[in-house]
């Protein structure tokens, strides 16, 4: 199974990534996880994320096409992948998917984790708490949100035109959400 999460920050992505990776037996890559990594461990790659994660802006594509790449071609060779937080701009949904389509590995579906930004907001409020730096500071949710709204938001209609697009009301209790998203794959293989 080859799936993608796209959501707003504080929609579920990760939690619902971790629960779906085990669910199918697939690795879980989460390119915020793997760029925060890069952060914390100091690397080169990681001193040039920390300042577009602090702002709140997304991290440009040739940075992210390097650590997530490479990711998911290792994932791949376990038969599949949950990839969140990738893509989130067109011009790398149009990259991976070219580059997936010549090899074959193209997502099975694409789920849209859909939640109002009161929510996103009240979810990411929660995370101040921890070492998110990226969720700290609200100007920089504020950010977050309007990036998402401005990059990543036309990715729905990319995802909708490939009939791959599954959204779901990500409001619910998270083993709601794991739910619904199973209930609509089991929908798609049956079409």
């Amino acid at each position: 199974m080859r799936l993608v999460l796209l959501g707003a920050p504080g929609s579920g992505k990760g939690t619902q990534g971790s629960v779906l990776a085990a669910h199918f037996g697939v690795p879980h890559v989460s390119s915020g996880e793997l760029l925060r990594d890069h952060v914390a461990t100091d690397t080169e790659l990681g001193r040039q994320v920390r300042a577009y994660l602090e702002r709140g802006d997304l991290v440009p594509d040739e940075l992210v096409l390097d650590v997530v790449g490479d990711a998911i071609v290792a994932a791949s060779s376990y038969g599949g992948y949950v990839l969140d937080g990738f893509p989130r701009t067109l011009a790398q949904a149009q990259r991976a998917f070219d580059r997936a389509a010549r090899a074959g590995e193209t997502a099975d579906a694409v789920i849209y984790l859909d939640v109002p930004d009161d929510v996103a907001r009240a979810r990411l409020g929660l995370r101040e708490q921890s070492d998110r730096t990226d969720d700290a500071d609200e100007s920089a949710v504020e950010r977050r949100l309007e990036v998402f709204h401005a990059e990543t938001l036309p990715l729905l209609g990319f995802y909708r035109e490939r009939d791959v697009l599954v959204p779901v009301d990500a409001v619910q209790p998270p083993a709601a959400v794991t739910a619904a998203i199973l209930e609509s794959l089991e929908a798609l293989d049956t079409r």
